[in-house]
Formats: C-alpha cells, structure tokens, sequence
C-alpha cells in the first residue's frame, strides 16, 4: 500500500496495483470478447467447404427397378457419384458361389453374407476395384469377366468372381456392399 498526500495535506492510502489490474483485466476481456467471434467467422467456411455438396446430398440414396435386368446379366448404375452393380445371379452361379469355401479366400465372406436375407439371386455392389478405385469390368453384355465370372479389372488385373469377391490379383479386399434394402421384390433402394 502506498501513502499520497493530497495538496490539502491529508493522506489518502491507496492500493496502486489494483488499479492496473482491472485495467489489464477489462483489456483481456475486451481482446478475448473481439477475438472469439472474429475466429468464428474465420474457422465457419473454412469447416463448412468439408461438408458434402447439395447433388452429392440429394443422390444420399437412390430407387432402382431391377425388372429390366435379366437372369444372369447385372446392371451399372451411380450413386454417389460411383458406379454401382447390381447383379442378377443366375442358379448356377448361386451354386457355384456357394461350393467356394469361404475361409480359403482373402476377404472371407460367404455370398449369403454379401446378399440379403430370401434375395440371394441380386448382389448388388459398388463397381469400384478396391486395389486402386479403377471400374471393373463385367457388368455389361460381352464384356471381360475374368477367370471367375465376376468382374475383371483392366487396370491391374484383379479378378472377381460372381459374387464380387477377390479371387486373383492385386486388390486387398472383396467389392464393397453398399447399405440398401428392398422396397419390393422387384425394386431397391441405395443408401
């Protein structure tokens, strides 16, 4: 604590750090109250480019009749910008998909494990190899499908077989399974 004399000669004690302080405190608050929402304004379009973009959002899913596709021939379709397969197995292929054993292939799963429930005759998956994100081939009519009957991506050779797993080549993983459900047996919903 200091002592000032005033010029009337009484003596007045005063705390000389207190008086800085709030100032400095007033100054902090002040500073801090301008920078948050100054930041805000910043960070908001920089985390808001991330979102997805409104023809991305509106193609979240998507309704398709599977009533043209033929026994034994697939579709190619887009969602989301990637293709998307939708295969019409054929008995025999059912057959020959379920003689595979399952623990012998790289991505082990069972083609009822990539099908739903009562509809093993549609798999439908992306049309997107999993070594290098390149569209395989064997969806369309006359078309390479590989030493399997599935797929055969040109790019580095891998080989899918009729239920869209890995057999031979490069790529680590079977052709992913999107999330979709059946509207009714003859339509199908992506997403």
């Amino acid at each position: 604590m200091a002592t000032v004399e005033h010029s009337e000669g009484a003596h007045v004690t005063a705390d000389a750090g207190t008086d800085g302080v709030r100032r400095r405190d007033f100054l902090n608050l002040a500073a801090v109250s301008f920078a948050v929402p100054g930041a805000i304004a910043i960070a908001y379009p920089l985390v808001n480019q991330m979102n997805p973009s409104a023809d991305v959002l509106a193609l979240s899913s998507i309704d398709v009749d599977l009533t043209p596709i033929a026994e034994g021939q697939a579709l190619k379709t887009e969602w989301r910008k990637q293709p998307v397969f939708i295969r019409h197995l054929t008995a025999a292929e059912i057959q020959q998909a379920n003689a595979v054993d399952a623990g012998s292939l790289r991505d082990p799963q069972s083609l009822a494990e990539r099908t739903k429930p009562d509809q093993a005759k549609w798999l439908v998956t992306l049309g997107v190899c999993t070594h290098l994100g390149c569209v395989p081939l064997g969806a369309a009519e006359g078309e390479n499908k590989g030493e399997y009957g599935g797929y055969f991506c040109p790019c580095h050779g891998s080989h899918y077989d009729t239920a869209g797993r890995i057999r031979k080549g490069p790529a680590p993983k079977n052709l992913v399974v999107p999330e979709y459900e059946f509207m009714s047996p003859t339509s199908v919903r992506i997403g």
